[in-house]
């Protein structure tokens, strides 16, 4: 059975973030697949990194806290991954970006001091879909910013734990949208998350 792990980064219940994320998850789940979902803000995920956790080399950074523990545990065994976020700044919420600091650590979603001198992504999970929200229209974000988030998870983030196939969609602009446009952007979430399994 495939294993894949959606984490929703929003805090407001009622969001459109949280529409994409249950989309995903229950047809995910409707495929057959084993999905572990977390909405990060609703469990409380705590994003502030410890002195603890800071290490780089030699053992997994500790980070003596059961909720991070147990979330490096379950990467480690997915088979794929599914981000569902807005793009506030150029940048994930703060609660993910904590998440990828505290969650992928060296020793378990990757290693250093390989013999070409490039850290070795650990990860099995070899696909991940990236779902964004956005108030700002395309044409502006690429002239004016230069779409930081595209360069965070396919650049920053995924290859460097060993996800070479990065998938993102960016659903804009949200403010204005109406009920048969949402609509229409979960029937395209479903259909991205069930080609993860592709």
């Amino acid at each position: 059975m495939t294993r894949i792990g959606v984490y929703l980064a929003h805090p407001r219940p009622g969001s459109f973030n949280h529409a994409l994320s249950d989309a995903v998850v229950r047809h995910l789940r409707d495929l057959g697949c084993e999905v572990l979902a977390h909405d990060l803000c609703a469990e409380g995920f705590a994003p502030g990194l410890s002195a603890d956790e800071t290490g780089t080399v030699g053992a997994v950074a500790g980070a003596h806290d059961p909720q991070v523990e147990l979330h490096r545990a379950e990467v480690a065994s997915l088979d794929a991954m599914v981000f569902v976020h807005p793009n506030w700044w150029g940048m994930p919420p703060a609660v993910l970006a904590g998440w990828v600091q505290r969650v992928m650590v060296p020793g378990v979603a990757y290693k250093l001091g390989t013999a070409e001198g490039e850290p070795e992504g650990l990860l099995k999970a070899g696909r991940a879909l990236v779902l964004n929200t956005s108030d700002t229209p395309a044409d502006r974000e690429e002239a004016e910013f230069g779409d930081p988030l595209h360069r965070i998870w396919s650049a920053c983030v995924l290859p460097y734990v060993g996800v070479t196939d990065v998938r993102r969609v960016v659903f804009r602009t949200v403010t204005d949208s109406s009920d048969e446009t949402r609509a229409s952007w979960l029937d395209q979430a479903r259909q991205h998350a069930a080609a993860l399994l592709a």
